[in-house]
């Protein structure tokens, strides 16, 4: 059963996602933990004709590098990354971590100084728009969601859709609807989400929401825009704890007056939460709406790429804009924060309700 969601997953990923062609580069990165992942994605890519670059990392590596780094190691990116990032055609990038906190102790300024040093990697990848971030089932992932393996591999592969017949026409047809909301999301001028500890406010005047639904991410499903910067008034509640930097933050508020965090607070986490929000000048600001729209997932699991896809959450990222959605605002910082409005929340566009209790009132998403 596994062997065979795995086929399917590396289906979806090469000839959906990313789209490989003949003669294309393509380069896989992770770490090595996703070996059977790997092993399956290099074959599939050999067989539609695409070169398959493999960019592999052993457990321990980053710790290694914070502990040993010298300041000459923040200060250039190497031209030889900087080369592989600009010849690939497409990328694919698997998370498989052996221990999700292996980071918990690293100063904070380092691992923010290497975000912003690997900033033109990130931006060469974003404007290539053929890359695509999914992750393998680890144990230490089954930890951090509460499970055993066996179960978080069930989780983790339902969440994907490999348990349809054919995952790349679910994931067409999940694109087909979210079409809908997206449609109907770029028609407000205001929104606002209203729930247990949060009543917020914000604008999407003009700009542009992205269709998210298995193109960038795996598990996917949510459709996100760049608020206008200065528009967030009111305050947020965060429910969903947050995995940032191998720590975790939880129950986070954040307070907001003319688009800017003015006041936060936190049950846990709240001196690292601190710490981005005083990153540089952007990171106070938000980039990022995003609302989740998959089903599938049944409930959080600690983990942002699987919990902002949550169907009846909204989240929201403090600090850099997607350029694609006409968001201006500048930051080495992009931390995705998740609000569920499942239990008593409302999410309103220009006055109208659309969401409640995190069901869609006029879209078919599975809620």
């Amino acid at each position: 059963m596994r062997d065979e969601r795995l086929e399917k997953l590396a289906r979806v990923l090469v000839d959906y996602s990313v789209e490989a062609g003949e003669g294309e580069q393509v380069v896989v990165f992770g770490e090595v933990g996703a070996e059977p992942l790997v092993k399956v994605l290099y074959r599939r890519l050999l067989q539609v004709g695409a070169v398959p670059v493999l960019q592999l990392q052993l457990p321990g590596m980053q710790e290694i590098f914070f502990e040993h780094a010298r300041d000459v190691h923040y200060k250039a990116i190497p031209s030889i990354r900087r080369f592989v990032s600009e010849e690939a055609d497409a990328q694919i990038g698997i998370k498989a971590p052996s221990n999700t906190r292996a980071l918990a102790n690293v100063d904070p300024a380092k691992q923010q100084a290497l975000a912003e040093l690997n900033r033109p990697l990130s931006e060469i990848m974003l404007e290539k728009n053929r890359w695509v971030l999914t992750l393998f089932p680890t144990a230490a992932l089954a930890q951090e969601a509460g499970m055993g393996l066996a179960e978080y591999e069930d989780f983790a592969f339902g969440a994907m859709g490999l348990d349809e017949d054919d995952p790349v026409r679910y994931w067409q047809e999940k694109s087909n609807e979210q079409a809908r909301l997206k449609e109907r999301l770029e028609e407000a001028s205001e929104l606002r989400l209203v729930g247990p500890g949060t009543d917020l406010t914000l604008s999407v005047a003009g700009r542009t929401f992205v269709n998210s639904a298995g193109r960038r991410n795996m598990p996917c499903g949510e459709v996100f825009t760049g608020p206008i910067e200065d528009s967030a008034n009111g305050r947020v509640h965060f429910g969903v704890p947050a995995a940032i930097g191998g720590r975790e933050v939880a129950g986070v508020t954040l307070r907001f007056e003319d688009g800017k965090v003015v006041g936060s607070e936190a049950e846990k986490g709240g001196e690292y939460l601190e710490s981005l929000l005083d990153t540089d000048a952007g990171a106070r600001y938000l980039g990022e709406i995003g609302i989740g729209t998959n089903y599938n997932i049944g409930r959080a699991s600690g983990n942002v790429l699987f919990d902002e896809k949550l169907g009846g959450t909204v989240h929201l990222a403090i600090g850099r804009s997607y350029k694609e959605t006409g968001g201006i605002n500048d930051s080495s910082v992009h931390t995705d924060l998740v609000c569920d409005l499942r239990k008593g929340g409302e999410l309103y566009a220009d006055g109208e309700l659309i969401q409640r209790d995190g069901k869609f009132l006029e879209f078919d998403l599975g809620g």
